[in-house]
């Protein structure tokens, strides 16, 4: 199976294909067929895995040229996938996660006349991941980097009928398109500095055959790329807007597949952030803003799928903060990575599902009292939001805490940072709960709410578990030991207190952030009433709750600094094409038309005045030769 790896991309990609191109005949099936193809890829994928389990320590690592691709003088690049620890683990993280949500899109998208597109879409975006995770070079990696981006704009914009999701797709693709630009540049300064984009041999000589400014540049062009695809500051601004495509869209982007691309990048590229010590350093404030940033969107937004994308903001930040770290981070930035992708596919689902209930209403303002009407949701969801906070034993607990530990381990100031953000996680999720599931009921007349269908509940069954655990992935350090061959052995520090009394910290700012949000929204302490169905306007909340509503204003910056620049620059461009431009051609136009105009009135057609002017035209000749000759 080592050998067929390619068919973890073939099978998808030839299934999202064939059902574009089906006629109305595959209604029926084609979503059959498009959860088969990913459930086969996951198949394929996890017997490989076991294979390379199998292998020995030195040599987990298989490469497979398909073709060359592109020769061109001393410039090869082989249509190459490679199969290693790195890309076994979100192998099986994008198929098996990526299964669950086309199961769950049975039922979630039953009564969508376009279902067969749909899954046509879901499979070519499980494709164009895989590419970009199996891919022995750059341009390989970019290439399903590209596909990726049309899949999620497809995915986004899927209602375009409304038009805020075709506005939603249209600013995740041309947000993409800025990081998309530092990819390509990095690949053009790995080219004409190293003379190749093999991410191998681009990570092995990188430190001895380029400078440390070369080096920076490199991982600053890539943190760029990985800001796009995962939503870092300050390219964050798409990710909120995407929750306009289908709920299943939001679980397979926010979860498993888009967002963790960058992180997979930075990681993949360790070689190079190895010898950039500054790039590094740009890696650790991004993700630490980016995950407060995301903390602080959370606590603010009642759109459940808004919150739950802020809430991935932040996670994400936690992944790229810990990539930054370095050797003392690597594992732990996956080891997050793969948890959080249970967890948040869960939470997304469970949005989903809750939203099924209550007539599509995603305003948790309009929720409450859903534990005893949608049982299994409550629960599963529960257990989801007990991964997230830390909560001891599940697994978010040991991957944040990790991750907590390496950053006191680097920086008091960063790990005081990354702290905070525990507890503040603790704080939005806790206010989810509560004003989903366990506050008064605040429905609508016409919302009766009821638990979804088997289809969609089993998903949500089998994510929850593997919510709980997913910490095992800890135990004896397996997952650092499997790692090691791509990113090296992990670092480990000592801190000022043991393991264990970091451990007891983090829980207890995690219970102060629970005990706040428990407060706040189901005592109503702190000046709060009950929660009312309509939520507070701008003048009536905090200047901290207002700049959450507004995702910190990054919407206002961008329109500032790139919008409007760009909408005046178009509007003097397209005057100076009409006038100018098109001005000079018309006009030369209509002056050679003038003058022809000018020059047919003497050709009259009549025979008289051709005489005439033969006659007349003779004397001026026979004059001016007599004048000639006097002379």
């Amino acid at each position: 199976m080592l050998d067929l790896v390619w068919l973890l991309v073939v099978v998808p990609l030839v299934s999202g294909l064939g059902l574009l191109v089906w006629g109305k005949e595959g209604d029926r099936v084609g979503h059959l067929v498009g959860t088969a193809a990913s459930a086969a890829s996951f198949v394929i994928g996890l017997v490989a895995f076991v294979q390379l389990l199998g292998r020995p320590e030195d040599d987990r690592s298989v490469a497979d040229s398909l073709f060359t691709w592109i020769s061109a003088g001393p410039f090869n690049v082989e249509m190459a996938y490679r199969f290693d620890p790195l890309s076994a683990l979100f192998v099986l993280l994008i198929t098996g996660v990526g299964t669950l949500i086309h199961v769950y899109s049975i039922g979630y998208m039953e009564h969508d006349e376009r279902r067969r597109r749909f899954f046509a879409f879901l499979n070519i975006f499980i494709a164009a991941m895989l590419t970009l995770v199996l891919a022995d070079d750059y341009l390989v990696l970019f290439l399903g980097w590209e596909g990726v981006g049309l899949a999620s704009y497809l995915l986004i914009g899927f209602w375009q009928h409304k038009p805020s999701a075709a506005a939603a797709a249209k600013k995740a693709f041309m947000l993409n398109r800025v990081g998309d630009l530092g990819m390509a540049l990095a690949i053009m300064l790995m080219f004409a500095q190293l003379g190749t984009s093999s991410i191998q041999a681009v990570n092995a000589t990188v430190s001895s055959q380029a400078s440390e400014s070369v080096a920076t540049a490199l991982g600053l062009l890539l943190l760029l790329g990985a800001c796009g695809k995962s939503a870092q500051v300050p390219l964050q601004a798409w990710l909120l807007d995407a929750m306009e495509g289908p709920t299943p869209v939001s679980a397979l982007i926010h979860a498993a597949t888009m967002v963790t691309a960058g992180v997979y990048l930075v990681v993949r590229s360790n070689g190079i952030f190895d010898a950039a010590p500054v790039a590094q350093t740009a890696v650790v404030v991004v993700g630490l803003v980016t995950l407060l940033a995301g903390a602080w969107i959370g606590c603010a937004k009642d759109d459940i799928k808004k919150a739950l994308a802020g809430s991935t903001m932040s996670q994400i930040g936690y992944m790229m903060l810990a990539a930054g770290l370095g050797p003392a981070g690597y594992a732990f930035a996956i080891f997050h990575l793969i948890t959080h992708g249970f967890f948040k596919a869960n939470m997304f689902l469970g949005a989903g599902s809750v939203m099924h209930g209550m007539d599509d209403d995603v305003d948790m303002r309009h929720y409450g009292a859903l534990q005893r009407a949608m049982p299994i949701t409550f629960a599963t969801f529960g257990l989801g939001y007990l991964a997230i906070i830390g909560f001891p034993g599940f697994s978010g607990f040991f991957s944040k805490d990790k991750i907590i530990e390496a950053a006191f381990a680097h920086s008091f100031w960063v790990g005081l940072a990354a702290l905070l953000g525990a507890g503040v996680t603790a704080f939005y999720m806790t206010r989810l709960m509560v004003m989903t599931f366990t506050s008064p009921k605040r429905w609508l007349d016409d919302v009766h709410p009821h638990e979804s269908p088997r289809v969609m509940t089993v998903p949500l069954m089998v994510l929850a578990a593997l919510s709980v655990l997913g910490g095992v992935l800890i135990l004896g350090g397996w997952i650092e030991h499997w790692l090691e061959p791509v990113v090296g052995p992990t670092e480990h520090h000592e801190l000022a207190v043991p393991a264990w009394g970091m451990s007891i910290i983090v829980t207890l700012v995690v219970a102060v952030g629970v005990a706040l949000a428990w407060l706040t929204y189901t005592r109503g302490s702190f000046g709060r009433g009950p929660i009312t169905q309509v939520a507070p306007s701008d003048g009536d909340v905090s200047a901290f709750t207002r700049a959450g509503r507004h995702e910190l204003y990054g919407n206002t910056v961008n329109d500032v600094l790139a919008v409007r620049p760009t909408s005046h620059l178009t509007r003097v461009l397209v005057y100076l094409d009409a006038k100018l431009v098109d001005g000079l051609v018309t006009g030369l136009a209509d002056r050679l038309g003038d003058t022809s105009q000018f020059l047919r009135k003497p050709q009259t057609g009549y025979v008289r005045s051709y005489a005439l002017s033969i006659l007349v035209g003779s004397l001026v000749v026979v004059l001016a030769l007599l004048a000639v000759t006097l002379a």
